[in-house]
């Protein structure tokens, strides 16, 4: 299990932050992803000119830090939801509590209030480090000053230039630096229940399962590689690789856009997952055989 990093490690994150691009994979990408979800435990594959990748596979993530939630109180600031991906800063205008559940009454600063619950805002100040556990259910900020909602899924590391890396709901993952995280105040039991997309809320639980070593493969600047859009492989070279992402840029269209290395999308991610999949009968077959 991974120890959350300590709250001196938040003065060595580097200033360095990947804004969320666009999300251009289409829901018809995602559903093709799906069927190639990764099922295997281990993962050792050289695919296509991809350098091969070995990796052990761990059904352990962190656990959420056993620590007392901070206290929500009236006029407190906070960030709530308006739309899915969308959050608004506000203040806690009243804490209303009925047959048992807590709802919160919060009055925007762009007008407006509305009654939500404790998983729907978050803290408006920084948080702690030791709160930020893999899994955890935070908000990201923009360069457009915009907070999105999603999931931590790397926390700072050497090899990541100690950043967190997050996924948002929209499937998009980026590295952010500490200022620009909110914690979510009251998330659900799991908190990926809370994400809308249920093809991205598979992937994030198979993600989780798997940590902390994903199945990744390994890509250098200016390789040519496929990957999906608008549901089918497209060529595309890779400009930028930064720790578990690379940046490419799509031939059709020229359009950029950062992808996880362990994505789906990428055609030899699926090619090593049906390499995987393929000794994996293997082995079955031979064990049978073994024991008849």
């Amino acid at each position: 299990k991974s120890k959350p990093p300590q709250d001196n490690e938040s003065t060595r994150v580097e200033s360095k932050t990947k804004t969320p691009q666009a999300n251009k994979a289409t829901s018809q990408d995602k559903a093709n992803s799906e069927s190639h979800a990764v099922k295997s435990s281990t993962s050792s594959a050289n695919v296509n000119g991809g350098t091969s990748v070995s990796q052990k596979s761990s059904t352990t993530t962190s656990n959420p830090p056993n620590l007392p939630p901070e206290q929500i109180t009236v006029n407190m600031k906070v960030l709530a939801r308006r739309k899915p991906l969308s959050w608004h800063p506000g203040r806690i205008a009243e804490i209303i509590t009925k047959d048992g559940r807590v709802r919160y009454k919060v009055a925007f600063e762009e007008k407006g209030r509305s009654l939500v619950s404790g998983h729907h805002i978050a803290f408006a100040h920084q948080p702690k480090v030791i709160y930020l556990s893999i899994g955890a259910r935070v908000l990201i900020e923009s360069e457009d000053s915009e907070f999105m909602p999603g999931i931590v899924a790397e926390v700072p590391s050497r090899k990541n230039h100690m950043r967190f890396m997050v996924f948002v709901d929209d499937h998009t993952p980026v590295y952010v630096v500490l200022p620009k995280i909110r914690l979510v105040c009251r998330p659900l039991e799991d908190p990926l229940d809370d994400i809308p997309d249920s093809t991205h809320r598979d992937f994030m639980r198979q993600y989780l399962s798997q940590w902390p070593f994903p199945p990744q493969t390994h890509y250098r600047v200016g390789q040519k590689i496929r990957a999906l859009y608008n549901g089918t492989q497209q060529a595309v070279e890779v400009l930028e690789v930064d720790s578990s992402l690379i940046q490419v840029m799509f031939e059709e269209d020229e359009h950029k856009e950062w992808i996880y290395r362990g994505s789906i999308r990428l055609e030899q991610m699926v090619l090593m997952i049906e390499d995987m999949e393929a000794k994996k009968n293997d082995n079955k077959k031979n064990d049978g055989t073994v024991k008849k």
